[in-house]
């Protein structure tokens, strides 16, 4: 099981943005696909605390629940990425 889980969507630019860096780093993840009505995304809700997609949750870094797939791509590079 990976560290990293990634809550997305299909067809979801911003989720795409984010599977492109992941993809990019060699990192291994595990998706979980949330349903596309937003009141239906509990365990999304939980996690971040809001129902938009992405969210990242890192548990070897303690990021439970992040959300902006901007600030999850920044996070990423500077966690995983050559800076790191």
């Amino acid at each position: 099981m990976a560290n990293i889980t990634l809550y997305e969507l299909e067809g979801c630019p911003y989720c795409a943005k984010v599977i492109d860096k992941l993809n990019e780093l060699g990192l291994e993840y595990d998706s979980v696909m949330v349903p596309s009505s937003h009141d239906k995304r509990d365990e999304v809700q939980e996690v971040s605390g809001q129902t938009g997609v992405p969210v990242l949750v890192d548990e070897e870094h303690g990021v439970e629940g992040m959300p902006e797939s901007d600030d999850i791509v920044e996070y990423l590079e500077e966690t995983y990425g050559s800076a790191a």
